[in-house]
């Protein structure tokens, strides 16, 4: 039953793959529709990193998290290298989360 699943993802997965190549020059898109297509990939990382952020097990995920979060977007966005950025959103976290905030 597993390999099935599997399976049966892997050839949808494949198929809406292809699917993209084969109609690309047969579907025409309008100019607006092209303009506002790569924000719709922008917001669609937005809404999965802001629900990764804020909820754990279908719930809020507290203080901490969310901070941490913030303070690797305030240092990623003043172009702090991105080990510098993980480790300060971590023990932002970390330390939080030691000094008893959720």
């Amino acid at each position: 039953m597993l390999i099935a699943a599997i399976l049966t993802l892997a050839v949808g997965t494949y198929a809406l793959r292809l699917g993209g190549v084969v109609l690309r020059g047969r579907l025409r898109l309008s100019a607006r529709t092209r303009k506002v297509l790569p924000l719709a990939a922008t917001a669609l990382l937005a809404a999965l990193a802001a629900t990764a952020a804020l909820t754990e097990n279908a719930g809020p995920a507290g203080v901490a998290r969310p901070a941490g979060v913030a303070v690797g977007a305030l240092l990623a966005w003043r172009k702090v290298p991105f080990v510098v950025v993980v480790v300060a959103a971590a023990g932002t976290a970390a330390l939080l989360r030691l000094a008893g905030v959720p």
